[in-house]
């Protein structure tokens, strides 16, 4: 199925907001989305969350034989699995362009930044040694599948536990979790990744972008960096030239981000591991709502609200009392218009439209005197006639 593509006035209208520094979602061109961590019953399953994009990273791990020009090192394996489930304009057991870059991606952020010890998982130098997989599932799909699926990747191998090993002579066993406790894999920092797109030639700047600033966005940048400093992989992609400034700003900002999300990953194995060691409930029981109307709606954000003034500090001061002497005028104007006139007693006009009436239906008695005094009474008219002697009495009746 062919990707949706936006309205000529969808686009016009976020490259005007993005224009004026403002985002559908409120955020501003630095934020990120909400990031929920959570971490499944078996170890190395790790589900993230960034705003409605969702990912699911598993780790597993068997015994096979090393490669011949690494003899001494364990294989670590990355797999990308984007299903229908996700977008529909993805295509089942057929990877997109998309697709592809993002498998070519996490293997440069996870293998080539050297994060994680392999020659940790050889067992046997040039006969056996662990291989590493790291399977991951897009289940959603709504912008900014690249950081989302980093930061699940990372997180998976750190909750990873693999079993223990030991070698007598020619014989290799493998202890079962219950014999001897796993091992987890020696990492020695966490590469992230952080997406920068650009707007009008690289004048306007957004990080974590959404799916629909993807589709009108004019280039991407992608910085894989960890806490330290460190530029693990950069990749730029589209039809613009960065100069050197703007990319010494985005790593910058790059920096600030991966720390942040560090510090966040850090938290989410602290909180599962004491779970686990206190017994109490863990996995993806929290991140299953509640049966309840409102628990999937959209939580209230705070929109910042800048009054720009193009005229100098004198214009703009007398603007302003022009402005103040205005809304005084068309406030005393109004309440002139609003006041209350009383005519009598429970009589009153307010403006045009002639007097209003109020009475007490509270009191049976006074709303019987009430229809009793507004009774209509006729009224007699006296006629003379030419003579004398007759008089002739007219009763006007109101019907």
């Amino acid at each position: 199925m062919r990707e949706t593509p936006l309205s000529n006035c969808e686009r016009e209208f976020i490259l005007k907001c993005i224009a004026q520094h403002k985002r559908l979602d409120g955020r501003s061109a630095y934020d990120y989305r909400d990031i929920r961590i959570a971490f499944g019953v078996s170890l190395g399953c790790c589900h993230v969350e960034l705003g409605k994009t969702r990912v699911l990273a598993q780790v597993s791990c068997e015994v096979g034989q090393p490669k011949q020009t690494r003899p001494h090192d364990g294989v670590l394996f990355v797999n990308v699995e984007m299903s229908p489930m996700a977008c529909p304009s993805f295509e089942a057991g057929r990877q997109s362009e998309e697709g592809v870059e993002l498998s070519r991606l996490m293997e440069r952020c996870l293998k080539e930044s050297r994060c994680m010890d392999l020659e940790s998982l050889c067992i046997v130098a040039g006969e056996k040694a662990w291989h590493i997989r790291v399977d991951i599932h897009v289940l959603n799909h709504e912008g900014n599948i690249l950081d989302c699926a980093s930061i699940a990747a990372i997180s998976a191998l750190a909750h990873f536990r693999r079993p223990d090993v030991t070698v007598q002579g020619e014989e290799i066993r493998i202890h079962s979790m219950e014999d001897r406790t796993p091992v987890p894999l020696s990492i020695h920092h966490f590469p992230l990744l952080v997406s920068f797109t650009f707007f009008s030639q690289g004048k306007h700047m957004l990080v974590d972008p959404s799916e629909k600033e993807e589709k009108v966005m004019e280039g991407k940048m992608v910085i894989g960096m960890n806490k330290h400093r460190e530029i693990c992989t950069l990749q730029v992609t589209g039809q613009m030239l960065l100069l050197k400034e703007q990319v010494l700003r985005c790593s910058n900002i790059a920096v600030t981000k991966v720390t942040v999300i560090t510090e966040l990953i850090f938290q989410a194995l602290e909180n599962d591991k004491q779970a686990r060691l206190k017994g109490e409930k863990h996995g993806f029981a929290e991140l299953v709502s509640g049966e309840k109307i409102t628990s999937n709606k959209q939580p209230v954000t705070d929109v910042p609200v800048s009054q720009t003034m193009e005229e100098s500090e004198e214009d703009g001061s007398s603007s302003m009392d022009s402005d103040s002497e205005e809304s005084e005028s068309f406030t005393q104007h109004a309440s002139e218009e609003r006041k209350v006139e009383i005519l009598a007693k429970g009589v009153g006009m307010i403006g045009d439209g002639g007097p209003s009436k109020w009475i007490d239906l509270t009191c049976d008695d006074d709303h019987a005197e009430t229809k009793k005094s507004t009774k209509f009474k006729p009224e007699l008219i006296e006629l003379d006639g030419e003579s004398s002697e007759e008089e002739c009495q007219v009763v006007l009746d109101a019907s």
